[in-house]
Order: C-alpha cells, then sequence, then structure tokens
C-alpha cells in the first residue's frame, strides 16, 4: 500500500511540475507570439482555468508528501520526501505572494479595461514563474531521489 502511495505522489506531483513547465516554456511563448493584444486574452483565459485547478493540485501534492513523510518517518529517504515538501511549500508561498495577486488581476482584463502597463505585469508573473518552476523541478527531483 505504501508503494502505491509513493507512486500516486510522485506521478501527481511530477505531472503539475509538467504542466507549470509547460506553461513557462511553451504556453507563455505561444501566447506572446500572438498578433497584437491577443496573448494577453489567452493569458486572462488560463488564468481563470488553471488559477481554478492548481490550488488543488498544489495542496494536494503537499498533503500526499506529508502523509508520505510522517508513514515513514524514520526510513531512508523520508529527509528528502520532507525537504521536497518545504520546496513545495515555498513555491506556494511565493505564489500566494508574487504570482496570484497578479494573475487575479490578469483573469479579469478585457481590452477595454486592462491597464496601461499590462505586458510588465505580464513580464513580471513571467519572470516569478520561471523561479517558481526552478523551485518545483528541484523538489520533484528530490522527490523522485526520496525512491531511491
Amino acid at each position: 500500500m505504501f508503494h502505491a502511495l509513493q507512486i500516486f505522489t510522485t506521478v501527481a506531483f511530477g505531472v503539475m511540475v509538467g504542466v507549470e513547465f509547460a506553461v513557462a516554456f511553451i504556453l507563455s511563448r505561444i501566447l506572446d507570439a500572438l498578433p497584437g493584444d491577443n496573448g494577453q486574452i489567452g493569458h486572462a483565459h488560463g488564468g481563470r482555468m488553471l488559477g481554478a485547478l492548481m490550488p488543488f493540485w498544489y495542496i494536494g501534492s503537499l498533503v500526499l508528501m506529508v502523509v508520505w513523510a510522517a508513514a515513514r518517518w524514520h526510513h531512508h529517504g523520508t529527509g528528502l520526501v520532507v525537504t521536497a515538501a518545504a520546496l513545495l511549500l515555498v513555491s506556494v508561498i511565493m505564489s500566494m505572494l508574487l504570482l496570484v495577486p497578479i494573475n487575479n488581476r490578469n483573469k479579469t482584463w478585457t481590452p477595454e479595461t486592462r491597464p496601461a502597463d499590462w505586458k510588465e505585469q505580464l513580464n513580471r508573473w513571467n519572470r516569478f514563474h520561471y523561479i517558481r518552476v526552478a523551485v518545483l523541478v528541484a523538489a520533484f527531483a528530490t522527490l523522485v531521489a526520496a525512491l531511491v
């Protein structure tokens, strides 16, 4: 049963990290390459869609890691799971403080209501997101190392 928890946690978290990686290095570039201001409209839609899903995925992944660590507290690899959970928690805090406020503004913008500095705000979100993805990749690598 514990191995099923390890596999499920690793896969669920790994897919989430993959989604965030794809947003950073694929989807954002596609949206930014659209003509005119169409990219902002796409970012707003993505913010609404992923903004509704990702909090559950982040918190769910964190809970799964905590359960894993608690179930094997005195076993090999638990320190790595705790480290992965701590890195994930850093990304959650970073998200709440830096990314979510920008996303919450962006997802309500329309071509008629967006501020003059909308491009700068989206660029700031992208920069913070790159850092978040780096933290998430480190957390995932650490979690996978706990399996060995």
